[in-house]
């Protein structure tokens, strides 16, 4: 890769290491396994940047990411993996200072993790790529290699699905 290249690729995809990170970590369920993925994620795009022509880097990159982790769970796992919340991301506002309101906010963040969790990892991935990453349906799409119809189903399926865990307690109490 010449110099140039490699000034366009640290340009192009190198802001969207976050996104990947996170993706990654939903997916594998701890942190050492997503940075081996994003690694080997972004040697393949290192290794591909070439043939990227587009003007959005961000789903051409965590489409691979998508395809490397599923790859790397074939091949490292036998069963579904069990997902960790990221600390960092935030999943409802905490923004109240009154312990209780912290009490409660957090309890309800550990429910919804549970409650994610529970997902077919085809699910979980379409919530998370538009309601934590914030991507568009057309994005989503792309990444997943998918229809834009079976995303917006996907996604309806899914927060249907979360909606009924997450209004009936003994549902998650069942689980956990």
């Amino acid at each position: 890769m010449q110099k140039t290249e490699l000034t366009r690729f640290e340009e192009t995809v190198l802001p969207h290491l976050d996104a990947a990170y996170n993706l990654a970590r939903w997916l594998t369920g701890n942190e050492h396994d997503a940075e081996d993925v994003v690694q080997e994620s972004y040697l393949r795009a290192v290794k591909f940047f070439s043939g990227f022509h587009g003007e959005n880097a961000r789903p051409w990159l965590l489409a691979i990411v998508r395809n490397t982790c599923y790859t790397w769970l074939r091949r490292n796992r036998m069963e579904e993996p069990a997902t960790e919340l990221d600390e960092g991301t935030q999943l409802i506002d905490q923004s109240s200072p009154n312990p209780e309101s912290l009490l409660l906010a957090a309890a309800r963040t550990e429910l919804l993790r549970r409650a994610l969790e529970t997902l077919a990892p085809g699910f979980r991935e379409i919530v998370i790529l538009r309601d934590i990453e914030g991507m568009s349906y057309k994005d989503i799409a792309e990444i997943a290699s998918i229809p834009v119809g079976t995303v917006m189903s996907r996604l309806a399926r899914a927060r249907a699905r979360l909606q009924k865990l997450l209004s009936e307690p003994d549902l998650m109490e069942a689980r956990a």
